[in-house]
C-alpha cells in the first residue's frame, strides 16, 4: 500500500506524539497536540499514513498570509524515504490553498539533512536565533520560503 498525506485530527495525536518523542530532545507533550487539534484555530498538520499507522507529520501555524512550520518529523524507521519532503510539500500546498504568501520555520545549526531539504523547497536563511533551543544552547537558523505552489482552484478546507 502506499504512502497517503492527509491533515492531522484528533485520533492521530498519540501516534504524532510518540514520533516527536523519538525524534526531539525536547518533545512537546500529548496535551499540546490534542490542544493543536482543538484549540488553536491557526494550526494545520498534515499526517503520512501507511495502512493505518501515522509515519511522521508536519504542522504550521497560518496566520493571515504567513505560515510558521511549527514542527516536521518522521518515524526513524522510515527516514530516508522521502516522507519528509512529501510531508514538506502537503503542507506547503494546503497552506498556499488557504492563501499563505510565504512560511517560516527554525532549524538547528547542527541538523544539515533538514537544511539541505529546506533549500531544496526554496527556503533561504534569513538570520540566526542565538541560543534558541533550550536543551543545548544551540542556535537555531530562521528560514523563510516565499516560493509557495499556486493555489489549488477546488481547494475545500476540510
Amino acid at each position: 500500500m502506499s504512502v497517503v498525506y492527509r491533515r492531522m485530527t484528533l485520533a492521530d495525536a498519540e501516534a504524532v506524539h510518540a514520533i516527536e518523542v523519538e525524534t526531539f530532545p525536547e518533545p512537546w507533550s500529548l496535551q499540546s497536540f490534542q490542544e493543536e487539534m482543538t484549540r488553536n484555530a491557526c494550526a494545520r498538520y498534515i499526517v503520512a499514513e501507511e495502512d493505518g499507522a501515522v509515519l511522521g507529520y508536519a504542522g504550521a501555524w497560518l496566520i493571515l498570509d504567513e505560515g510558521h512550520i511549527t514542527n516536521v518529523a518522521v518515524t526513524k524507521s522510515r527516514r530516508g524515504e522521502g516522507i519528509g519532503e512529501a510531508l514538506m510539500r502537503a503542507l506547503m500546498q494546503y497552506a498556499a490553498n488557504m492563501g499563505v504568501q510565504y512560511m517560516t520555520l527554525e532549524v538547528r545549526k547542527t541538523n544539515l539533512i533538514a537544511q539541505a531539504l529546506y533549500r531544496k523547497l526554496h527556503f533561504i536563511q534569513l538570520g540566526v536565533r542565538k541560543r534558541y533551543y533550550e536543551d543545548n544552547g544551540e542556535d537555531a537558523l530562521l528560514y523563510v520560503c516565499q516560493e509557495m505552489p499556486e493555489a489549488e482552484e477546488n481547494f475545500v478546507e476540510e
